[in-house]
């Protein structure tokens, strides 16, 4: 997730959930205060209807009934019924409301227990124990709570806008500073991923007056520097080794030549030839490791059109004098197709090491005496090489790691070498837009090296 979408999330979750909260805590208070508000009105209004009931007890019926008819308006849908000691009913309301949980109210009542609260849907019942005038009366009263409820529901409306506007205010507020607080991360981001490091050695520049911003960007600008520093010693350190190497190089093979030219036991001299295809391709992979370091100094890789198939025969005959025991079947698929199609632009110094390398492997990690390989043309604009062996296989896990450096599978166990072999293949085939790839079949090995071909 991005820093200014994170920011926004952060802020906006954190800021409404604790308004949302607030409001609802505001809204249960206020309800828990109706409520409240209102027993206490009920009891009032008990109390007031017990006194007049004792006051004018002694006037007829007609009185109350008067007396009733001025209070019924005090609350909105109201019963109130009023007991003597012996918890007999001795006043009544006019309102027809029935009261459901009057008899267990009543029983409830004693002078321990004063007073008993309950609910009927949206209806507030309250039982109470009275003593006025050393009398004691017991009374009832179920009322609607009309006022209440109707502020309730305004002061409800009224959070749910202000927590809707808040919101909305919060959001836009949180856009403004994500994006702020985010713009100068946003532009360094942008600036390291435009940064060119093969050519571009001019420090990294943000404008900005955050103190994190700016160390990171000096840390950053410090880090490139080291590391061209490094590139620099080691393109310098491999240009001159392979340097170093090269003359003395050509001076062996040249002396091995002379000596082969002049033996007279063809053993001797068999192994003297050996001896000078290795020290060629010692000498060519110094070559392939100079050009590739100039490759990633920048300079232009030179690429000439290239049969790969006339490639691959020289190699073989190149490795059939150090291996002369091991065939190659080579097979063309489909059978007839334009052979222009097997032509490709490459560096073919650096290619042939690549397919040196390959077919090296075929024929040390073999457990025959051959190999195959298939020239696949059948897919327009691509040509396929593939390279293929019966001896160990690579797991799963192990090809993961194949073309990394140093690396070596259990199949490698007794052989000679440094894990490196495939990695220089697989970057010299990048650098001409080709890929080589690894898989197995039962005690089958193929390598696949692709090439795209216009």
């Amino acid at each position: 997730m991005r820093i200014k979408k994170r920011i926004l999330v952060y802020v906006c979750s954190t800021v409404i959930g604790i308004t949302a909260v607030t409001f609802l805590l505001i809204y249960i208070l206020f309800y828990s205060y109706r409520e409240q508000s209102f027993r206490k009105q009920q009891q009032n209004k008990i109390r007031y209807t017990v006194q007049l009931i004792q006051k004018y007890r002694e006037q007829s019926a007609e009185i109350s009934s008067i007396l009733d008819e001025q209070d019924i308006n005090d609350f909105f849908d109201e019963k109130l019924l009023v007991y003597d000691k012996e918890k007999d009913l001795i006043f009544s309301s006019l309102d027809s409301l029935e009261i459901y949980s009057a008899r267990g109210l009543l029983h409830e009542l004693s002078p321990a227990q004063q007073s008993v609260q309950t609910g009927e849907k949206h209806y507030d019942v309250l039982g109470a124990y009275i003593e006025s005038n050393h009398q004691v009366y017991y009374a009832i009263i179920k009322a609607y709570d009309a006022f209440g409820y109707d502020k309730l529901s305004y002061l409800r409306n009224v959070l749910i806008a202000l927590f809707i506007g808040f919101s909305l205010l919060v959001i836009l507020v949180s856009l403004y500073i994500s994006s702020k607080i985010s713009k100068p991360i946003v532009l360094l981001a942008d600036n390291i991923q435009r940064y060119d490091f093969s050519s571009n050695n001019e420090p990294l520049s943000v404008k900005t007056n955050t103190y994190e911003i700016e160390h990171l960007t000096e840390r950053f600008n410090e880090l490139v520097r080291r590391t061209n520093e490094a590139f620099v010693f080691q393109k310098r350190t491999i240009d001159h080794i392979s340097h170093q190497l090269k003359t003395p190089l050509a001076v062996l093979v040249s002396e091995l030549e002379r000596i082969s030219s002049t033996a007279a036991d063809e053993g001797i001299k068999r192994e003297l030839d050996r001896q000078v295809v290795k020290a060629q391709s010692l000498g060519n992979i110094i070559t392939v490791l100079l050009e590739i370091s100039k490759v990633e100094a920048g300079q232009e890789l030179k690429k000439y059109s290239t049969r790969i198939d006339e490639m691959i025969y020289d190699i073989i005959g190149e490795l059939h004098i150090i291996y002369p025991g091991f065939n190659f079947h080579i097979k063309y698929t489909p059978q007839e197709f334009d052979e222009n199609r097997l032509e490709v632009w490459v560096n073919p110094l650096l290619v042939k090491q690549a397919f040196q390398n390959l077919l090296s492997n075929c024929i040390i990690y073999s457990s025959e005496n051959k190999g195959s390989i298939e020239m696949d043309a059948s897919q327009n604009g691509f040509l396929r090489i593939h390279i293929s062996n019966k001896g160990a296989t690579i797991t799963e896990e192990e090809q993961k790691m194949l073309f990394q450096h140093f690396f070596r599978g259990e199949n490698s166990r007794g052989q000679a070498g440094y894990g490196l072999g495939l990695v220089l293949t697989q970057k010299i085939l990048a650098v001409h837009n080709a890929d080589v790839s690894y898989n197995n079949q039962g005690d089958e090995n193929y390598f696949t090296v692709t090439f795209v071909v216009e």
